[in-house]
């Protein structure tokens, strides 16, 4: 295969190996991973939240640092997509199919089934839903990712580095970065971003089952979300065949357009002023107890340290193991930008966008439970659907949702196959179709393979899994950055000082 290295091999057979495991014994898969999650959630939960809060300090500190004006790429570089297009792109990418996933389920969860400070069912456990909602899908992700993909565009555009993560870490471990330690951290990163685009793919499958079943009672189980993979394996290795700058630029400009109208009708035709009056109070909320929410670890009271390994530890496991993945890819399509525009639209345009989201259909939600109709006691799955059958059309509004659930698990599998043939080419800018192909079926695999082992829970228990050995990759990452971009500015400074010398030697 065209420019395939070491990397590829051995991800297919570590990855073939846990595909053979879920299908010859699911039972004993499914105990490893949730005995192994256990251990990491109890033991480890302190690590994640303080790595995740350091990597928001790094965004702000080069957002208003000198360093913001270098750009990711040469001087003469200009950006290859319009900022509309790269906005919709890097948000399909990074939250996808989460944000429809949970858009219902998790207000409604923290409101009326598991709260996270035990006010259950009242005015102030939906201020607590809602801020908590925020935490999980503010800037602290966006923050794991643009960390990740600032490193790689850096490395790749202005140093002419090839596009692996192992590059990145040059100026810290020297040659070793072209050698052993170098393919390892690689094979990491593939491990980690199969693991996450997989689980997502399961999530997509699920809920799309949970839709089709509420609507029109297809049998809600394993044979039918192996059929949806199927379906959705076919489409995403279609568009994958075209290529970045078609089959990916398409989709995402369409899922995004289609939630855009499913959004605004929610917004128009459910409980507007709620939404508008709930949107301001709870952003009020959020900036203001944001420390507090970043550090929370609960260590005397044990229901809600339970529900901080369900919920905060699972959510920063998730975004981590997705950072190679949403990191290569906002890398990839971020060249020409500064460091300054980059931070400031990676961080807050997708964090407005997920805030407004949720407080749309996550008000929309609670104020049905409130009517009378318990979304709480519908499955995870089946929530937005709940809701979606008080309003007018509800059955079109429905599978619109559908479909909008299929274009994000398309676009996020697209964009997976991409990346992760980058990543077992040496960094190829375009893979080839063959290694994309093969990365399109391993995803698949994966995906059946935790459902058919053990279902959501399995998909939630591999994601913390295979965040930690690559979280500590990030953290390396993020150092090699900010040494590689001090040394460069006081390079910068001192070639300024120097022709600042000259002009004066001139004038005199």
């Amino acid at each position: 295969m065209k420019n395939a290295s070491v990397v590829l091999y051995a991800s297919l057979a570590i990855l073939a190996s846990l595909v053979l495991a879920g299908i010859v014994a699911p039972e004993w898969l499914e105990n490893i991973t949730s005995n192994t999650q256990s251990f990491i959630t109890n033991s480890f939960g302190w690590y994640y939240l303080g790595l995740v809060s350091v990597f928001v300090a790094v965004c702000i500190y080069l957002l208003v640092s000198p360093l913001g004006r270098i750009k990711l790429g040469k001087p003469e570089d200009k950006p290859e997509f319009s900022r509309l297009s790269w906005i919709a792109m890097l948000f399909s990418a990074g939250i996808g199919v989460g944000l429809v996933f949970y858009g219902t389920f998790e207000p409604i969860s923290h409101y009326a089934i598991s709260s996270p400070t035990g006010e259950l069912g009242t005015d102030q456990g939906i201020k607590d839903a809602m801020r908590f909602t925020f935490f999980h899908y503010g800037i602290h992700p966006w923050a794991v990712y643009g960390s990740v993909a600032l490193a790689l565009a850096y490395f790749t555009f202005r140093k002419g580095e090839l596009s692996l993560i192992s590059r990145t870490l040059r100026p810290l471990i020297g040659k070793h970065a072209d050698g052993l330690v170098g393919k390892i951290i690689d094979i990491i990163a593939v491990i980690s971003t199969i693991m996450g685009v997989g689980t997502s793919l399961g999530f997509g499958a699920i809920q799309i089952n949970g839709g089709l079943s509420y609507l029109f009672d297809v049998p809600n189980n394993i044979a039918a979300q192996a059929v949806i993979v199927a379906i959705v394996t076919i489409l995403f290795m279609a568009s994958a065949l075209t290529g970045i700058g078609k089959g990916i630029k398409i989709l995402s400009n369409l899922n995004m357009g289609l939630s855009a109208f499913l959004f605004l009708v929610v917004f128009a035709l459910g409980p507007t002023l709620f939404i508008l009056n709930l949107f301001v109070d709870t952003l009020g909320s959020y900036m203001q107890n944001l420390i507090n929410m970043s550090f929370r670890i609960a260590p005397l009271n044990e229901e809600a340290r339970s529900w901080i390994n369900a919920w905060t530890i699972f959510y920063w496991a998730w975004w981590i193991a997705w950072t190679p993945f949403v990191g290569v890819f906002i890398a990839r399509v971020s060249k020409g930008r500064t460091i300054r525009e980059f931070v400031v639209y990676v961080l807050l345009a997708p964090t407005l966008i997920s805030f407004l989201w949720f407080t749309t259909f996550g008000g929309a939600a609670i104020t049905t439970e409130l009517s009378g109709f318990s979304i709480s006691s519908l499955l995870p799955e089946e929530s937005l659907f709940g809701v979606l059958e008080g309003y007018p059309f509800s059955m079109g509004l429905s599978i619109l949702a559908i479909f909008i659930i299929l274009t994000f698990l398309v676009t996020s599998a697209d964009s997976g196959t991409f990346v992760l043939g980058m990543m077992t080419t040496n960094g190829s800018l375009n893979p080839s179709k063959q290694i994309k192909a093969i990365w399109g079926i391993f995803l698949s695999g994966i995906a059946l393979a935790l459902l058919y082992s053990g279902g959501l829970q399995a998909l939630q228990n591999t994601m913390i899994i295979a965040a930690l050995p690559f979280s500590i990759v990030i953290a390396v990452m993020v150092i090699s950055l900010l040494k590689a971009l001090h040394k460069e500015e006081k390079e910068l400074r001192s070639s300024q000082l120097r022709n600042t010398k000259k002009q004066k030697t001139a004038g005199k």
